[in-house]
C-alpha cells in the first residue's frame, strides 16, 4: 500500500547531509496529506475562542511520534534500519503545539525482534540532536524553563525520551547518561517485560523488580520523568507507589471505556491522580476505541477522556495522541507481528469496526486543534481547555524535573 509522497521541501531533517549518499533514499509520505472528514460545526464566536485558546496556551503533546512514515510500506524494513528520521517541522509549525514528547526511540526498538541495544539508542540520540541543533527556531527540552522560553519566542520545543528502559539492561548509571544527554522521560518498559518490570502483553504479572525500584529511585534523584504507559497493572502502581514524585501514563485510555490491555484499569488511574500524575490521552489507531463508537475516531477518544475527567479530576489528564505522519493504520499492520503486540489491542468478546485512519486525530498537524474545537463546543472553560492542552503537564514538570 502506497501514500501521496512528500515534496522535496519537506525534506528539512539533516540539510547537512546527502540523500542516497548519507542515509538511504527512502520514498516519504506526504505530511500534509489527510483523509480526516471532521467538522466542529462551531459558530463564529466558537471559532475565534478556538484560535485564541491556541495562541494563548502553551501546547503540550505528551506523546507523539512527529516523522514522516514511508510512502511504500515495502520500504518499511529498510526504513526500521536507518538511524536516520525525517521529522515534519514545517507541519509541526502550524500545529499549534509548542512542545512534544518525542518517543520515536522505543518506538523504533520495539519493532525488531532482537530489540534495541545500548548503542542503537545513543547513536540515534546524537543524530537527533544533532538534527535539531541544525534547525532554526527549533529546540531541545531540558528545562521547564525551557519550554516557557519556547512558547514565549516561537520556537518548536522538543522533549526528548524513550519508551522503554529496556536498554540500559542492568546497569543503573545509563540513566545518569541518558539525562546528560538530554533526556527528560523514560518509559520503565514497552509491552515486553524486562529488568525494570513486566510489561503489557505478559499473561503473569510480577510487577516491578528491586533493579526497578532502584531505577526509579535513581530517576527522581535525577529528575527525570517516570512513565508506566506500556507496563503492566501491577508495575503500574509499584511505580506509583516507588516513586517520590509524580509519574505519568504519557498515552493510554481507560479500560473501563475500552477494554483491552492496553489502557488502564480505573484502580491504577485513580492510583495516579492520587500522588498527583497525569494521565494522556492517546489517539493511535485500534487503541482508544469505545463502545458507543466501536470505529475509532475523535468522539472515541473523547470518550476516554470524559471519563478520565470525572474519574481522575480534570488537573490530571492532558493528551498524547500517539500519531505520526503518513499511513499510521497501515504501519501499525506492518509492525504488529513482528513485535506480536497484537493482544494488547484485542479482548474477548469485544467487535471494533478496523480503520484506516483515526478521523479528526490523524497527524499531529490538526491533532490539537480538533481536539480544542471539540472542548470548545462541549462547553469546557477557558481554564479547564488550557489546563489539558498543558497546563496540567507544566504543574507535572515543575515537580519532577529539577
Amino acid at each position: 500500500m502506497t501514500t501521496p509522497l512528500a515534496r522535496a521541501a519537506d525534506y528539512e531533517s539533516f540539510p547537512y547531509l546527502t540523500r542516497g549518499e548519507d542515509f538511504p533514499s527512502i520514498e516519504l509520505a506526504d505530511p500534509s496529506y489527510r483523509r480526516s472528514a471532521f467538522s466542529p460545526d462551531l459558530e463564529d464566536a466558537q471559532e475565534r475562542r478556538v484560535e485564541r485558546l491556541l495562541e494563548d496556551s502553551t501546547v503540550v503533546s505528551f506523546h507523539d511520534h512527529p516523522q514522516l512514515l514511508p510512502a511504500d510500506f515495502d520500504d518499511v524494513s529498510k526504513f526500521l534500519s536507518s538511524k536516520q528520521e525525517f521529522t515534519a517541522y514545517a507541519q509541526l509549525r502550524t500545529s499549534g503545539i509548542t512542545a512534544v514528547f518525542d518517543n520515536w526511540f522505543g518506538m523504533i526498538g520495539s519493532s525488531r525482534r532482537s530489540g534495541w541495544k545500548w548503542d542503537d539508542l545513543v547513536t540515534t540520540l546524537g543524530l537527533r540532536l544533532a538534527d535539531i541543533a541544525h534547525q532554526d527556531g527549533v529546540v531541545a527540552v531540558r528545562t521547564l524553563q525551557d519550554i516557557l522560553d519556547a512558547k514565549r519566542n516561537g520556537d518548536l520545543a522538543f522533549v526528548l525520551g524513550t519508551e522503554s528502559a529496556g536498554m540500559i539492561e542492568n546497569e543503573l548509571d545509563r540513566i545518569d547518561v541518558l539525562y546528560g544527554l538530554g533526556i527528560r522521560q523514560m518509559g520503565l518498559v514497552y509491552s515486553d517485560s524486562n529488568s525494570l518490570g513486566t510489561g503489557q502483553k505478559e499473561a503473569r504479572d510480577a510487577g516491578l523488580t528491586d533493579f526497578g525500584q532502584r531505577a526509579v529511585r535513581r530517576m527522581n534523584a535525577l529528575g527525570m520523568l517516570v512513565d508506566v504507559s506500556h507496563a503492566s497493572d501491577q508495575t503500574s502502581l509499584d511505580a506509583i507507589e516507588a516513586s517520590s514524585t509524580p509519574i505519568a501514563v504519557t498515552h493510554a485510555g481507560a479500560r473501563s471505556v475500552w477494554p483491552i490491555p492496553r489502557m488502564k484499569p480505573d484502580h491504577v488511574l485513580t492510583a495516579l491522580a492520587e500522588r498527583g500524575g497525569v494521565l494522556g490521552i492517546e489517539a493511535a489507531p485500534h487503541t482508544t476505541l469505545s463502545h458507543a463508537h466501536r470505529a475509532q475516531s475523535i468522539a472515541s477518544v473523547m470518550d476516554h477522556f470524559a471519563y478520565a475527567v470525572d474519574l481522575m479530576g480534570i488537573e490530571h489528564v492532558a493528551f498524547g495522541p500517539d500519531t505520526l505522519f503518513g499511513d499510521h493504520a497501515e504501519f501499525q499492520r506492518s509492525i504488529s507481528s513482528a513485535i506480536g503486540a497484537s493482544a494488547v489491542f484485542s479482548a474477548e468478546g469485544l467487535d471494533p469496526e478496523p480503520v484506516d485512519f483515526v478521523d479528526g486525530l490523524e497527524n499531529p498537524s490538526e491533532n490539537f486543534r480538533h481536539i480544542t474545537e471539540w472542548l470548545v463546543g462541549h462547553g469546557y472553560s477557558d481554564a479547564d481547555i488550557s489546563a489539558v492542552l498543558g497546563g496540567n503537564i507544566l504543574r507535572l514538570l515543575a515537580e519532577v524535573w529539577r
